[in-house]
């Protein structure tokens, strides 16, 4: 209980000071989230304190990630009528876009002689770290590591995913926010949220999709893959 009273603060502090620092600088590389990883992990590597103990001290936070996904409805709502004029064209995309996603990873890993373990873990990179989790157990692949590649691709699409979109002159909202959601899930989504709300809302939508397609897909695909690629 006593981490608690120190490992809270700093990450609060850290953060906010992170996100005051993005909002300030305009610069898409100073990610909250990176610049806080990149400050906290060095102090605790120099102070010596384990990640257990901290990720204890933190336990509040965590618990109001299934809350923050749930309010991720809210612009799902206010886009409803866009979203029902248009639904057949979101669910080609997210399952293009989950199919996609499922088959780059695995056949890169295993071209590059990656065990089915490590492909297995790398498979649900795209989707939301609970998810991509379970999968990965299902699959036998490494949990905890599946985690570490959702937060790279979460980071990734967050950073520079609207580069990329402006680069290739992509400028409808609903295109824009349901490709970064298919390919960056919650952080692409908040990456999103924060430049326009529209964006944000089909991106909540397509990560809520291609999570539920990705289940469902994932335990065919996976075999597949490795009958065809391994």
């Amino acid at each position: 209980m006593i981490d608690f009273w120190w490992s809270l603060p700093l990450t609060l502090l850290v953060f906010f000071g992170a996100r005051r620092l993005a909002a300030k600088t305009k610069i898409a590389l100073l990610n909250p989230l990176l610049v806080s990883i990149v400050v906290i992990v060095p102090i605790l590597l120099l102070i010596n304190m384990p990640y257990a103990r901290y990720f204890a001290g933190s336990t509040l936070l965590n618990s109001l990630l299934q809350p923050a996904v749930v309010a991720l409805a809210l612009p799902l709502y206010e886009q409803i009528h866009q979203i029902r004029a248009r639904w057949k064209s979101i669910i080609s995309v997210c399952f293009i876009g989950s199919l996609s996603a499922m088959i780059s990873g695995t056949a890169i890993a295993l071209w590059l002689g990656a065990t089915p373990e490590i492909a297995a873990t790398i498979l649900p990179k795209s989707v939301t770290t609970p998810i991509a989790m379970a999968i990965s157990a299902s699959l036998g692949g490494i949990p905890a590591i599946s985690a570490i590649c959702v937060l790279l691709a979460g980071l990734l699409g967050a950073i520079f995913g609207h580069m990329l979109l402006n680069l290739l002159q992509v400028r409808s909202k609903a295109s824009r926010g349901l490709a970064i959601g298919n390919a960056s899930h919650a952080l692409g989504t908040a990456r999103c949220a924060e430049i326009d709300f529209q964006e944000g809302a089909f991106s909540s939508l397509a990560l809520v999709i291609c999570g539920i397609i990705t289940s469902l897909l994932a335990p065919i695909m996976f075999p597949l893959l490795l009958r065809l690629l391994g």
